[in-house]
């Protein structure tokens, strides 16, 4: 059961005859009679909850910045006509609109509502419970209850760093083969033949192919191909930390050179975690890795695997990756590293590139990556990438005050610690590629490609 604000206006009204009448105590008691039998005549001719069934259908899956609708239909096979309010109850975060649909659905039919979801976050949303109030034909109480509608919509990760795709390609396609001056190097294998033009380098000629077509022949090479790329996500707790400040993608906003739908003046937000900027970074060389023709696997890790992927076609891979990406979140404790490291070594039998993106924190690292990286270092070739803090960089500018001077003091040891644990790394043999949420992920593929170049996968 529940009361209207019809009913606190009808008992206001009722303390104001009281206060009037002549007779105060049986006024009030009239007043609390009638008050109490329309209440009840409401509660017995409004329109019952319980019968009540529900039906979904609409969206379960979307990218962040998009919109999803989802159908709900109430079926009343009751006697009585439901009439009042209906509140569908998702997370805040699932951007439900709007909260309270109103209802009037006749005895033995039908009616469709349509709730609009507009995610602030990635990962799962799912409707808590479907509460109905049927009012009374007075409107002074109605019936309430609760049911269970499950439906869920899964956010997908926006993929914000694909409009850098088309650039890298670019110079990917450059090292593929397709460069007029390519010639034999450190990490190539042969192409193709075709025949000798001058500027060539001699040392290309295929004799065996010349003698045989009566022309000089000459050998094209190209980078490695089915190289295996593995990247590794850590979603302990130095990935929970927000960074940077990020537009916040919107649906029915402008198109970027990525087809994805951005605020076309975004204002300053609470920046994304850094598991986050990982994620879209990963994205980006998944991307690039399989249209260079490597094989890429996939693994989140903080102390036990939280999702991994492997053996996924080149056309499967990104679907794959953003479905297995979506519903991790941060975990407030310290990546177990020994436990991380079995795990790779465990799937990646042979050498490979391990990706590893994570955070350049002394503390964890001293503690944990660092015990254990020659038996990672040494079997595998390894690049480790994090997310920097552009705040830390304006707190080191800024020494305008006294209080300024001690924040840049405190700002210029993070940054000195971030470089004395990239130096750290270096001298292990690992590529370290640091950079701020923006610059992360094409940072990130240009550390891919450069290796590539130089033979080193």
């Amino acid at each position: 059961m529940a009361l209207t604000g019809r009913a606190a206006l009808v008992a206001a009204l009722g303390i104001v005859v009281v206060l009037l009448a002549p007779q105060p105590g049986a006024a009030l008691a009239g007043v609390c009679l009638l008050l109490a039998a329309a209440i009840l005549v409401d509660l017995v001719f409004a329109g019952a909850v319980r019968p009540l069934r529900f039906h979904r259908s609409g969206d379960r899956l979307i990218r962040l910045g998009q919109r999803a609708e989802v159908e709900l239909v109430v079926e009343n096979p009751g006697g009585r006509r439901v009439r009042g309010a209906l509140r569908d109850a998702w997370p805040p975060s699932a951007g439900a609109s709007p909260r309270v649909l109103p209802l009037d659905v006749p005895a033995g039919e039908r009616r469709r509502l349509v709730l609009t979801l507009d995610p602030t976050r990635r990962g799962d949303r799912a409707s808590v419970a479907v509460t109905v109030r049927s009012l009374g034909p007075l409107g002074l109480a109605a019936r309430q209850g609760s049911h269970r509608a499950p439906w869920s919509v899964r956010v997908l990760p926006p993929f914000l760093s694909r409009k850098h795709l088309p650039s890298r390609l670019a110079r990917l396609r450059e090292l593929d083969g397709r460069h007029p001056a390519l010639v034999r190097g450190q990490g190539t294998e042969f192409d193709s033949l075709r025949e000798y033009v001058v500027g060539d380098d001699v040392r290309s000629i295929d004799w065996r192919a010349t003698a045989r077509r009566h022309d000089v022949v000459v050998r094209t090479w190209r980078p490695e191909r089915d190289r295996r790329v593995l990247i590794v996500l850590d979603t302990g707790r130095t990935s929970a930390g927000r960074v940077g400040d990020a537009p916040v993608p919107l649906a029915g906003a402008q198109a970027n050179g990525g087809g994805l739908l951005v605020r076309p003046d975004p204002r300053p937000v609470p920046g994304w975690p850094r598991l986050d900027w990982s994620m879209d970074a990963a994205l980006l060389l998944a991307a690039l890795a399989a249209r260079a023709g490597d094989q890429v696997d996939f693994l989140a890790h903080d102390r036990a695997v939280r999702a991994w992927v492997s053996g996924a076609s080149r056309t499967e891979l990104l679907s794959s990756l953003v479905t297995a990406m979506a519903p991790i979140e941060a975990e407030l404790v310290e990546a177990d590293s020994q436990a991380m490291v079995a795990a790779i070594l465990s799937r990646a039998k042979r050498r490979c590139l391990v990706v590893l993106l994570t955070d350049l924190n002394s503390a964890s690292l001293d503690e944990g990556l660092m015990p254990v990286l020659p038996q990672l270092s040494s079997r595998h070739l390894l690049l480790v990438a994090a997310v920097s803090d552009p705040r830390v960089a304006a707190m080191a500018a800024q020494r305008a005050s006294a209080e300024q001077v001690y924040d840049a003091a405190a700002a210029e040891r993070a940054r000195l610690d971030r470089r004395r644990v990239t130096a750290r790394l270096r001298r292990h043999g690992v590529e370290v590629v640091d950079a701020p949420p923006d610059d992360i992920a094409p940072a990130l593929a240009d550390a891919y490609l450069a290796l590539k170049a130089a033979g080193r996968l």
